[in-house]
This record gives C-alpha cells, structure tokens and sequence, in this order.
C-alpha cells in the first residue's frame, strides 16, 4: 500500500483513533501453515504492513498453528519467504499461536471455574443436530449443566491423552438460542492425537481457531485485527472470549475486529483446499507451478513484487463483495514489465527465410534496444547474416490489403534491420511452406536508411546461423470460463499450458537466468522458469501477453 493513496475505511478509523489519542497501531498477519499463500492473501498482507507503516507503527507476522493435522513447516518457510518477496518486514520474531498453547489453556480453565466452559460428548452429527438452524433456535446439550469439578476433571483427563479423538470437547456456554449461530455454545478444544509441527507430542487437544485467534490478537498486543468479510459474523464472540478472559490474563491491550472483503479474481482459484488437491492429484507441478495464483507460482512465473503491490493499491479496501477481472492483475504487470523488462527476439513457430543476394558467410551485428523506456542503458549486439527464421502465421501466401506482413511479392522491415522483399515460396511434397527465398535492399538498414522507402509492416526475427533453441511456454487460466455447479475439477482448462519445443531465441539469451525477465518484441512477457532451466538452456513461461483489455475507470 503505497502512502500517497492510502485511504480506505480501516484507515480512516485509524486516522480517527490516533486523533483520539491512540499512540501504538499494531497490526498482524496471521496466516493458517496449511498451505501455500495465494493472491487472494497479498491483499491482506499488504493492507495489515501498509497499515502499520504508513501510521508509523508494528506488524506482526504470526502462524495461527492451531491444526497439526494439516500444517507443516514447508507452508511456515514458505509464507515467510512470500512475505519478504513483497517487500515487507514483520515486527521482532515471527510469531506462533502454539507459543501460547499454556495460555489457552489456562484461560479454558478459567472458563470452566466461571461456569462459562463445559465438556461435551455429543458426536459431531449430534451436535449439528442440537445447533439449531438460522430460523429455529438450538437445544442444551445434555451435558452442559455438568458441575464445574466435572469439567476440570473430564478436561484434564482430555490434555493426558485419556480419551479418543472425537469423544469429548470443550465449548464455550453462551447461548442455544442465540440468532448468531457462532455464539450457540461453539467448540473452543478438541482432542487431536497428531505430532504437531512446533510442540511435537507435548499437547493432544488443541484450540479451535475461533478461541485461539483472538487470544492470540489479545497477547501481543495488537490494536486492530484486520480479516476478511466472511468473519464479521465471528466478531461477537472474538469479543466474547476477550471481555471474559480480559482481567484474567491481562492482555496488553484490547483488540477490535474489523473486516474487509475478500478478493475475488475471475478464473482463479483461491481456495486452499482446492489448490491442494490440484497439487495432490498431480494436475499441477507444485504448488509453484506458475499457473497457480499462489504467490510462489506468480512469482515464477513472472510477476514482480511491486507488481502485485500496485494491484493491492488498485482494488482498494472495502466492505462489499466485489469481482475483480484477471485483467486488471496483468495490466499491473504489464505497466512495470514495460518500463522494466529488457527486450529480446524469439520466434516461436519458425519459418525459414533465404535472403539469395545476402553474401554468403557473411555476418554483421546490428544494434537492439536493451529497453526504449530506459534509453541509458543502451544497446546490444544482434547478429544478421543470409538465413533467418521469421514467425510462419508473419507469412501469407494468399492475403488481403489489411495484411501488412509478408507476401509474395511484398516488403516489409526487419526489426533493426533491412527492408526485405518475398520473391519465392518452397513448399514441400504436401504442398506446406517450408522456406522463403527473399531479397534484401542494402540501402534500408536501419538507423542508416536513405531510400525513401516505406512499408507498413515490421517483423521480429532471429539469425538461423546463430540463434538458441529453447522451450517457451504458454500459460493460461486453470479453469475454464465458462463453468457449472460441478466439481471444480470438471472444468479444468485442458490448455492451461501449450509447450513449444522448437523456438528459436537470439543468442544472448543464453546467459538469462532464472527469474530474468523479457519482452519478447510482438509476443509478450516472459520469465525464465526457476525450476526447469539449466546454464545455457533457459525454460521461458509467457507471464503475459502484450494485449492489454484492462480499461482504468
């Protein structure tokens, strides 16, 4: 979030509590160590440490790991390097929920001895049964009038281990008949016999995220506990389990909720669970494949940090449910990728071109732009000699006047080079063109041409006699536009990614490394794959296209 166009309406209650004398705004982050981040997280992450930089104070980064199940500490490395990535720095040492397991566990206590907390053995399908629905209110549990030494034994008895999975849980006595059906007397522990990835075998009942969350908000600190829209309706008893558990543990300060929405980006999948199962079931190449909308794939596959950054500070903060177009991600990478990206030429689907009155063995290197948008860095050296490789849908034999590239009979420029004319086709036995036989005029080259000539058409090219093969890949969405109530895996687009094996690159590209980034001229964006490139050999993913259909309001 960037301070000149911060405004929204978290900040502006900022703005209004520091005017009324609050002196430390502490954010946090707290993402869940079940998976990798996506897009959808940017958001939140660049809204909570653009919050607490821009009104000069903290933001923590804390691993809500309250689910040993589904956790693992390749999700923990993982997040922290996505949030380093972006650009940002959390406050002190990366925090943990499972830092404060004792704690919660003394505050359930407290519960219990204030009558506010009791055991239950109802089986979950029991349980969903009493809750009720949102028309008609619950019914008691049978064992919520258990005496508070029950409870403290039976919950005991829960932390030792004697008792299965799934037998007993610790809930919170609010309300059954409450129109809220989170404050309906909701679980706040269960018993989970699993290694947790911090604490090892040390617990085997763990909180439910609901307690854990905003006792974790309470503990260090925070002032404003920023979280998307869906929560809101878990706002009650956030402040439920702080006003009652408030003089007990004597947390620093009060905590206060406020939501935002979501981000909802067209043909993306942001759901964890899902981009597990994509990852699972082996449809993808990871959780970093780069067609996946996780930070780590973006990343890879071409997106910038600032980027990403600049899409956060676009869609703004607000309250209400909002679509956002994949369109509007690209054209963000497309604005610093213009400015930034070096340039280069790559055919993708090449067609041969003899130049017949070039000098045989001749070559000379012409001068390219590294980027026309950065003038001071220069230029670079393209070799051009009698054999070159053009785009084949750049040829047709048969075309209309609105065709400006070439045909038979017709010129057009090559791209720092000379002005060229079609004088031949060769075909092979099935009648396919397989070369070109053309002339070039000595008297067009570029920067130095005199002749008056002018064509309408100019072509991207690579020298046949010095070129690299290399692999580009064209990447689209996951899903399918068009999509029904099915499962999501239904509608998988089938050419999320075409590869092309037989592409032909200048010779520079050789030295790119993983991560570099190209406009390949008429093409588009590319980034060299951190994962398949090799020295000398570079993998190219196609991060976006040069068409923007993004159109600002």
């Amino acid at each position: 979030m960037n301070e000149s166009n911060a405004s929204n309406f978290i900040q502006n209650i900022i703005t209004k509590d520091i005017a009324d004398g609050a002196k430390d705004i502490h954010t946090r982050f707290p993402p869940e160590p079940n998976g990798y981040l996506h897009v959808g997280h940017a958001k939140s992450i660049c809204l909570n440490f653009g919050l607490a930089k821009n009104n000069q104070g903290r933001c923590n980064l804390r691993f809500d790991d309250t689910n040993p199940v589904k956790e693992d500490t390749e999700y923990v490395d993982s997040i922290q390097e996505d949030v380093k990535w972006l650009g940002f720095e959390w406050d002190g040492e990366v925090h943990y929920a499972s830092d404060y397991f004792q704690t919660f566990y003394d505050c359930a206590v407290y519960l219990i001895e204030q009558g506010l907390a009791f055991v239950c053995d109802l089986s979950a399908e029991e349980m969903r049964e009493y809750r009720g629905t949102l028309t008609e209110p619950g019914k008691n549990s049978p064992y919520r009038d258990r005496s508070v030494e029950e409870n403290l034994d039976l919950f005991l008895r829960m932390k030792n281990g004697e008792f299965e999975d799934g037998s007993h849980v610790l809930r919170a006595k609010i309300d059954m008949a409450s129109p809220n059906l989170n404050m309906r007397d909701p679980v706040i522990y269960r018993i989970a016999k699993a290694t947790h990835h911090r604490t090892g075998d040390a617990w085997c009942i763990y909180p439910m995220y609901d307690f854990a969350h905003p006792l974790s908000d309470a503990i260090e600190g925070i002032s404003h506990s920023v979280c998307t829209l869906e929560f809101e309706d878990h706002r009650p008893l956030y402040d439920w389990f702080i006003d009652h558990l408030m003089d007990f543990a004597k947390f620093p300060s009060r905590p206060h909720q406020y939501e935002f929405t979501r981000l909802e980006l067209s043909n993306t999948i942001t759901s964890k669970r899902k981009l597990k199962r994509l990852v699972d079931e082996g449809v993808v190449d990871g959780w970093d494949d780069p067609r996946m909308p996780t930070i780590s794939g973006l990343r890879r596959r071409g997106f910038t940090p600032a980027a990403i950054r600049n899409f956060c500070e676009e869609i703004g903060v607000s309250k209400s449910n909002s679509h956002v177009e994949y369109a509007m991600l690209e054209h963000c990478l497309r604005d610093d990728l213009n400015m930034n990206a070096r340039r280069a030429m790559v055919v993708l689907d090449p067609l041969k071109i003899t130049i017949t009155n070039y000098p045989e063995g001749q070559v000379e290197y012409l001068d390219a732009e590294i980027n026309p948008n950065q003038p001071e860095l220069g230029t670079y050296k393209i070799p051009f000699s009698r054999e070159i490789y053009i785009e084949r849908e750049d040829f047709r034999e048969e075309a209309n006047k609105k065709f400006f590239r070439l045909k038979p009979g017709k010129e057009v420029r090559l791209k720092y080079a000379y002005i060229i004319q079609c004088d031949e086709v060769i075909k092979d036995e099935e009648g396919n063109v397989i070369e070109l036989k053309c002339s070039y005029d000595p008297s067009t080259k570029s920067g130095e041409d005199n002749s008056g000539k002018k064509v309408k058409g100019t072509l991207h090219w690579v020298d046949a006699n010095n070129c690299l093969d290399v692999q580009v890949r064209l990447l689209d969405f996951l899903l399918l536009p068009e999509q029904g109530d099915g499962d999501f895996m239904e509608y998988l687009n089938p050419e999320s990614m075409v590869v092309l094996d037989n592409c032909k690159a200048e010779p520079v590209l050789a030295e790119a490394q993983a991560g570099d980034k190209f406009q390949f001229l008429r093409t588009g964006y590319f980034c060299v794959d951190s994962k398949y490139s090799t020295p000398g050999k570079p993998v190219f993913n196609r991060a976006a296209s040069l068409k923007d259909s993004y159109k600002p309001e």
